[in-house]
């Protein structure tokens, strides 16, 4: 008869199997490519925040990606890195510390659906609507679409975590790298039909919306640019949306492989590394592409080498 301890508030982290061989090596891919996402993101972050000629609604919203993916990141590669450089039977994590980081990650991936889509209503209005953007994109409108990005994950993920904290546990073990709501409410050994009609509809949901709303905004944007003879307004077009794009279809991508890779139990080690990949991926390609697009960010960046090389001349 297998034993069980009820409702432990000392849980395990599986964490990510490697072997000796490997450990340091991609215990330095992932340490090098976090601090490359804190300084890329923070940069594009300060760079909004002192050259007045980026105060623009698009760099704004943009500025909500930076937070979350330095946010996701931060909650959970520095934790990662440490359980790596212990032994299985050391990553020990609390039951409370775990509910924050399964929280923080899911607002991470839902927070990056709900921000695209306030993009690409930013996109819409700037393109199909040129003449009335500055007063429909007001200071006001970007305060109210981004509280309403993070309001509805936040609600969102709250009812999520919410039924998983009702339930009891009996195991202690959480089978993933890092704490998520699968792991959560799979260590109970009641019935969990209801987080799992939840956690379909929530998915199915979130991503009919995401992608409706891409579609929909994407096709008007095509329509006008097809319509129109404006070459200027094509090229901008062009290039903006399909930055936003771009962008958009790395995440969907990544965070579609994870959830298909969770109905496969035999592929365990190419799900962990598929969800640790869906924070590292956006977050290291996201400031990237935005930073080559903007025409704004690279004559801030190329003025300020100027002013660096004036000195020393």
């Amino acid at each position: 008869m297998e034993n069980y301890t009820y409702n432990s508030y000392t849980l395990q982290l599986e964490g990510l199997i490697v072997s000796k061989e490997s450990t340091y090596p991609v215990f330095l891919f992932f340490f090098f490519s976090y601090l490359f996402i804190i300084v890329a993101n923070v940069g594009i972050a300060v760079l909004v925040f002192i050259d007045k000629n980026l105060h623009q609604p698009m760099y704004v919203l943009f500025c909500n990606l930076t937070f979350n993916d330095v946010l996701g990141n931060s909650i959970m590669v520095p934790r990662l890195l440490l359980d790596m450089l212990r032994p299985p039977s050391e990553r020990i994590i609390s039951y409370n510390e775990c509910l924050v980081q399964a929280f923080t990650i899911h607002m991470f991936g839902t927070t990056s659906h709900t921000v695209l889509m306030i993009m690409a209503f930013d996109r819409y209005v700037a393109i199909c609507n040129p003449l009335r953007y500055a007063a429909i994109m007001t200071n006001k409108m970007v305060i109210k679409l981004t509280v309403c990005a993070w309001g509805v994950a936040f609600v969102l993920v709250g009812i999520l975590l919410g039924l998983t904290i009702r339930l009891n546990r009996c195991r202690t073990l959480i089978q993933s790298p890092f704490c998520d709501n699968a792991s959560l409410f799979k260590l109970s050994c009641e019935d969990v039909s209801i987080n799992n009609v939840y956690g379909l509809a929530f998915t199915v949901v979130l991503f009919t919306s995401s992608i409706g709303c891409m579609v929909l905004t994407y096709t008007k944007i095509t329509v006008v640019c097809l319509t129109s003879n404006n070459k200027s307004l094509n090229s901008k077009a062009l290039k903006t949306c399909s930055t936003h794009l771009v962008v958009y279809l790395i995440m969907a991508f990544s965070g579609m492989s994870n959830i298909v890779l969770h109905r496969f139990p035999q592929y365990t080690d190419y799900r962990k590394i598929s969800s640790i990949m869906f924070h590292i991926i956006p977050g290291s390609l996201n400031p990237i592409i935005y930073g080559l697009q903007s025409k704004e960010i690279q004559r801030f960046l190329s003025n300020l080498k100027f002013k660096k090389v004036l000195p020393s001349l």
